[in-house]
């Protein structure tokens, strides 16, 4: 008897640099948890604004990765849209306090503190990355019932609408 697999022919998302944008929100997710655990359970009184942003931080990253992958379907294509937004109004925003006011983090700073300097700026660029993969052409946008469009090069379509083929 063989395992049940997915359909061949289904159109999927996850390929070439999509895999590359989900494993480095993957990476990020668990380091922002990670962080953020440690952070709350070793010491929350200490930082509590920080340490939280933190959480706020990791919930984004684990969000955005889930939707990533499973943005075939019109709703997590949406959640996708929404979570990696949030993540950038974030980072820009947490990025921005922590060099105007950094009496807020004193004690501690979070994934997003100096546009994610701690992250080798990785924060601050992974949300542009995943808008204009989510945006570009790589793969169809879903249709309105969910499914996924069918693959231009499969059903002989040429683009001329400008956008990747990647």
């Amino acid at each position: 008897m063989t395992a049940p697999h997915a359909d061949a022919a289904a159109p999927t998302r996850m390929t070439g640099i999509g895999r590359v944008l989900v494993v480095v929100y993957a990476v990020m997710a668990l380091a922002a948890t990670g962080r953020s655990f440690v952070q709350i359970v070793q010491d929350f009184a200490a930082a509590p604004l920080a340490y939280t942003l933190s959480a706020v931080a990791a919930v984004v990253y684990v969000l955005a990765t889930v939707a990533l992958v499973k943005s075939d379907s019109r709703r997590w294509y949406l959640v996708a849209w929404v979570a990696i937004c949030f993540e950038l109004a974030g980072v820009l925003i947490v990025g921005t306090l922590s060099l105007t006011h950094p009496e807020l983090f004193l004690h501690d700073a979070t994934v997003w503190s100096g546009f994610g300097f701690g992250y080798f700026w990785v924060p601050l660029v992974l949300p542009f990355v995943g808008l204009w993969w989510l945006r570009s052409g790589g793969r169809e946008r879903p249709d309105l019932d969910g499914a996924a469009a069918p693959d231009d090069a499969k059903a002989g379509i040429v683009r001329t609408d400008g956008r990747s083929s990647w």
